[in-house]
């Protein structure tokens, strides 16, 4: 009897082992990304130190472990939860939305002129149409907090824009991410959410394609389909309507707090309603 109760002490400390190693291996990284400033309000553009990416920029991330949705490609991260967003009637994908613990962005990319960005022209329609809303000095410069009904309460939303050759990416954060843009220059008041999903934004390669669009209209975006590790080899797999990447593990279930915004964009407002 004594055999087998040391047998299972045995196993209980090598796993609690094993979980304290996984804590300290995420709290150094955490560390390497808040001195790399991914919880700071400087932000210096995009395209040579940090994203979000363009597909042919020289020092675009490897993509071999990517997920790719045709107009933008996503890193993965151990741990989030993925939310594919279709159009009913056409199943056309709109965008995505992961979530981390209890934080959660939703991410579309959007086609704009070969001249100038459009994420100016769009924090100004936001500040016009929400006079609840504010811009801050965030991660990705110039944000905007929006603040959103969600049941008997109100919260804040943090939505972010960042310009790139003929597209710009935005990212509406809500949760425990989306407050900590408003502590301009503090790293060690932002939340592990916040700086984990702020580099895994950075972190996006948006593919544009040459297809003639309008600016602010959507970038077409098709259904997931991720590399085969390279031991099963062959092409990618699909995950169809489920929204779920093959072959990674399922993020945790938590208690997210789930914000719905309307994003679609017209050639006006780019924020048409907010509920």
């Amino acid at each position: 009897m004594g055999w087998f109760k040391s047998k299972r002490k045995a196993k209980a400390d090598s796993k609690n082992a094993g979980n304290l190693a996984d804590l300290q291996s995420q709290n150094s990284a955490l560390n390497e990304l808040i001195e790399g400033g991914y919880s700071a309000d400087t932000y210096l553009g995009r395209g040579n130190l940090r994203g979000p990416w363009n597909i042919s920029d020289e020092k675009v991330p490897d993509l071999s472990t990517y997920t790719d949705f045709g107009a933008i490609r996503i890193p993965y991260l151990q741990g989030i939860e993925l939310r594919v967003k279709k159009q009913r009637e056409s199943n056309q994908v709109l965008g995505i939305t992961v979530t981390y613990r209890s934080s959660s962005v939703e991410v579309e990319a959007f086609a704009a002129p070969k001249t100038e960005g459009i994420w100016s022209e769009v924090r100004a329609d936001l500040l016009k149409g929400n006079s609840d809303a504010r811009e801050v000095n965030g991660v990705f410069g110039k944000e905007i907090i929006l603040p959103v009904k969600v049941e008997d309460k109100t919260v804040d939303t943090r939505i972010v824009g960042v310009d790139g050759p003929r597209w710009m990416l935005r990212g509406v954060f809500s949760g425990v991410a989306a407050g900590d843009s408003s502590v301009a220059g503090d790293s060690k008041k932002a939340s592990d959410e916040a700086v984990l999903l702020n580099k895994w934004f950075s972190d996006i390669v948006v593919d544009r394609g040459s297809e003639p669009l309008a600016p602010r209209d959507m970038i077409p975006m098709h259904d997931v389909s991720v590399p085969r590790d390279s031991d099963n080899g062959g092409s990618g797999d699909s995950a169809g309507d489920s929204g779920e990447i093959p072959g990674r593990p399922k993020g945790p279930l938590g208690a997210d707090q789930q914000v719905e915004v309307k994003t679609t964009l017209t050639r006006g407002p780019m924020f048409s309603e907010v509920r």
